[in-house]
């Protein structure tokens, strides 16, 4: 397998620690561990204490399995398959699924590894671009025509990173239905789950939609709990989850006993969890909105509808990457440029769950200022 150089996670290598405020990242502020464990009940308070630090089991704690499926409309810890992290889920279940011969369609832009692991593993993939134009709304008909006899999966992040753009109801049971009567493998990356804007609910989990299909979850972006490395699969597909479970044992082979405690803790406080991140993404967002409103000469976007983060396009008369840059080296403010997605337009990511984003967004200003632009 010849992977190429991710090119996001390599930007963010260079500068996610050296930048002091990172105006582009997609987590929420992550939670304090005291504050954390003064939301455990005693069940886990006493398991937290009580640990030792053995090996966890390979497919998750049970206790943490159980409470990941109640996230869903099925909830069978069977259908639960936990990774340290969601990246490694990606990279074991698209290993699982594809091969040379097979052709997957993966939404774009897009996070790297949800396309670029299926083609190292010999799949041919087609990009289904989302379209400023159209709102980067997801194209339903133009997906479902890309479909092809060799197709096995639709990759599909909703809501979705770096856009924001959600799915309507509507469109997603249609995409479901026309990839189940094809045969086709629906894999919903929802890492961006339960923060919808403008009290929108969340989408069906993609899991819910057919037996076959596959949802994506993690605990770093909705919950703010990056640092534990917790993801996981769901799907009721036994078979699937136990290949994935066996290429499992060539990486990590089971999470970190520490976190999964943690995890539990924060899927068992989950009202609480979620409603300081909708909170602050929620602030945020009314924030820039007035910043682009004040600023017209700067940036227009399209309004993110879910999730932590949001893809301005810059001027035509500021580029980019070249702004991006200046940006970081005068004032230590670090926004993603889209050519990190391999995207041609001059648009940047912004994230929306830091809460020193007043600061950062402070700064961006006086950086405008500085070279009168309004």
């Amino acid at each position: 397998m010849q992977l190429t150089d991710f090119a996001l996670e390599r930007y963010f290598a260079r500068w996610e620690f050296a930048a002091r405020h990172l105006l582009c990242a997609s987590d929420v502020e992550g939670w304090p561990l005291a504050e954390l464990l003064a939301l455990a009940d005693d069940e886990m308070r006493a398991d937290w204490a009580d640990l030792r630090l053995g090996y966890a089991e390979s497919p998750g704690h049970p206790l943490l399995r159980a409470e990941i499926a109640t996230l869903y409309a099925d909830p069978d810890p069977d259908g639960v398959l936990v990774f340290s992290g969601a990246e490694e889920a990606i990279f074991c279940l698209l290993n699982v699924l594809l091969g040379p011969g097979d052709h997957a369609i993966v939404t774009w832009p897009g996070y790297q590894s949800l396309h670029e692991v299926g083609r190292a593993a010999g799949a041919d993939v087609t990009l289904h671009e989302l379209r400023e134009a159209d709102g980067w709304a997801l194209d339903v008909e133009r997906l479902v025509a890309a479909i092809r006899p060799s197709t096995r999966v639709v990759v599909v992040n909703a809501p979705h990173n770096p856009t924001g753009m959600l799915p309507t109801d509507a469109e997603w049971r249609t995409l479901g239905d026309a990839c189940a009567a094809a045969g086709v493998r629906l894999v919903a990356d929802e890492v961006y789950r339960f923060l919808e804007h403008d009290g929108r609910p969340p989408l069906a989990a993609g899991a819910d939609l057919a037996p076959s299909f596959v949802s994506i979850g993690v605990l770093s972006k909705s919950f703010a709990l990056a640092g534990l490395r917790i993801g996981w699969l769901t799907s009721r597909d036994r078979d699937l989850l136990a290949r994935c479970a066996a290429f499992k044992d060539y990486t990590t082979i089971c999470a970190a006993a520490p976190s999964e405690i943690l995890g539990i803790v924060a899927l068992r406080a989950r009202e609480s969890v979620l409603a300081r991140s909708r909170a602050l993404v929620g602030a945020n967002l009314a924030r820039f909105d007035a910043f682009l409103a004040e600023r017209p000469s700067f940036a227009t976007w399209v309004r993110p509808a879910a999730g932590s983060v949001g893809f301005p396009r810059l001027s035509a008369a500021l580029d980019a990457d070249r702004f991006a840059a200046d940006l970081v080296e005068a004032e230590g403010v670090l926004l993603l440029p889209g050519s990190t997605f391999g995207h041609p337009g001059n648009h940047v990511r912004v994230g929306l769950g830091r809460e020193d984003f007043p600061v950062a967004l402070a700064r961006l200003e006086a950086f405008l200022d500085a070279r009168s632009i309004r």
